[in-house]
């Protein structure tokens, strides 16, 4: 049930998105880059922390729809539910297994982290580079649970599929899925629009 008075009672996070436009609508272009933009880091590897940390707090709706995004990327569904459990059993590369340690860590308790949390991460093969983009993976996530939880916005199975084939076809930027059909609705100029027309040269007199 939504907890915000300006939402229909059982609000999706489409309506949140649409109520409060003008503040939300400016983390897609971060999210995209974030979790579909270069990274040392794998879209699927960064759809499984983000699905781990929304587990890890909780969140129903995110948890739901980024497993199935992460699934579609090629992680087991067998890894979700043992990684929440037990990180050291959970059926993933042993070199994820640090990150998800760190950022479980960080979810749960930022102000313990020390030096020792970062070597384990180093020792696995990642670098700095790496560990950055797993904080900002987890920070971003701890952000949008927080808002989905605190707005009252739980979901519900079909929405967490309908959310997740819109991520998986147009990442986090704006776009709509109907009933297998996908449409976007982006602001982005085909390319024929974009191309300038050649002014003719004048021919010298």
């Amino acid at each position: 049930m939504a907890l915000l008075r300006s939402l229909p009672e059982n609000a999706t996070f489409a309506d949140l998105r649409r109520t409060y436009a003008d503040l939300l609508e400016k983390l897609r272009p971060y999210g995209h880059r974030l979790m579909r933009g270069p990274s040392p880091l794998t879209p699927g590897e960064r759809e499984l922390i983000a699905a781990f940390v929304s587990g890890v707090n909780s969140c129903r709706y995110c948890h739901g729809a980024h497993s199935l995004v992460a699934r579609a990327f090629g992680i087991d569904e067998s890894v979700f539910a043992k990684s929440l459990d037990n990180i050291g059993d959970a059926p993933i590369d042993a070199r994820l297994k640090p990150i998800l340690r760190y950022v479980r860590k960080l979810t749960e308790t930022p102000s313990r982290m020390t030096a020792a949390d970062a070597v384990a991460v180093y020792e696995a093969g990642w670098s700095d580079e790496a560990l950055l983009h797993a904080i900002a993976v987890c920070a971003y996530f701890n952000n949008m649970n927080r808002l989905v939880e605190g707005a009252g916005i739980v979901g519900t199975t079909e929405q967490y599929s309908m959310a997740a084939q819109r991520l998986v076809e147009h990442g986090y930027l704006r776009g709509t899925v109907r009933r297998g059909r996908s449409r976007t609705r982006s602001k982005s100029v085909s390319p024929r629009r974009r191309t300038k027309r050649k002014r003719p040269r004048m021919q010298p007199h």
